[in-house]
């Protein structure tokens, strides 16, 4: 007879808890657990790869401004957060083409929603400084959006973005360009960060 059938737990008592998922997933169900390692795992991974760069920065830039409405705003004269945005604006742009016209003279796909369509591992012009100068780019726009709002806390949009895309925007990507391209992308990415 079993160690634990011996030690008080009947050979009844077995078939009836048979079908029953062990306490910690019951208490899971409850609600009383919190479910670390299944669903929040798999919702975790549905959001790889899913939203479009442009559209989360847009969410987000949209969060920032009501974030301005909602805070009081740095005192700053409009002329000068203007032209200061307007330049950080113009270099992320500027940065965001550079990727994309790297990206398109290699013949190689910009949808940051499918890289394992990827026909080559472009490493020259941009980027050179940056795995992901399209990114840097967005990001410097909202730094520019968080300027022209003269708000300090719509800086937080630009952390909430970074945070966002490194989780579930370049980490998958990198997994699959590693897989891909093996060894040759290890050593860019040992040689080039991510973002500046």
């Amino acid at each position: 007879m079993p160690a634990a059938i011996s030690r008080g737990t009947s050979a009844t008592n077995l078939a009836i808890n048979a079908d029953r998922p062990p306490a910690p997933l019951r208490l899971r169900r409850l609600g009383r657990l919190p479910d670390t390692f299944g669903l929040s795992r798999h919702l975790m991974r549905a959001l790889e790869l899913r939203v479009p760069p442009p559209i989360l920065a847009l969410l987000v830039a949209a969060a920032m401004w009501g974030i301005s409405l909602a805070t009081p705003l740095a005192d700053v004269p409009t002329r000068v957060r203007l032209v200061v945005a307007i330049v950080i604006a113009l270099i992320g742009v500027a940065t965001a083409i550079s990727g994309v016209i790297a990206f398109r003279r290699a013949k190689t796909t910009v949808n940051p929603l499918k890289p394992e369509t990827s026909s080559s591992l472009v490493t020259s012009g941009i980027y050179r400084l940056t795995r992901n100068p399209m990114y840097v780019g967005l990001a410097l726009v909202l730094l520019a959006w968080a300027v022209f709002l003269s708000s300090v806390l719509a800086l937080l949009g630009i952390l909430v973005f970074v945070l966002f895309m490194n989780r579930f925007q370049i980490a998958p990507e990198e997994k699959v360009l590693l897989g891909m391209f093996g060894d040759t992308y290890s050593a860019y990415q040992a040689k080039v960060r991510r973002w500046l």
